[in-house]
């Protein structure tokens, strides 16, 4: 003799949660396996930019000019 009987609309709703959680359990490896993608790109590009900048020479300095002496006479 069964202590609790499950009925078809219990079993139903049973059914449609552990659905649910299937899903939200399948869409937070997705958002977690994309959010890794993203950082591995941003560090690749942060990388890539030091790079670029450790490649490129520095500008050349501005040309020394001496200021005109001004003589002034008495």
């Amino acid at each position: 003799m069964p202590i609790a009987k499950i009925t078809g609309p219990g079993l139903t709703s049973i059914a449609i949660l552990v659905a649910l959680l299937w899903t939200c359990v399948i869409g937070e490896r997705l958002l977690a396996g994309r959010a890794y993608a993203d950082t591995v790109e941003t560090v690749r590009a942060m990388l890539q930019l030091r790079r670029r900048a450790l490649e490129q020479p520095a500008a050349a300095p501005a040309p020394h000019r001496q200021k005109a002496t001004r003589i002034h006479v008495g």
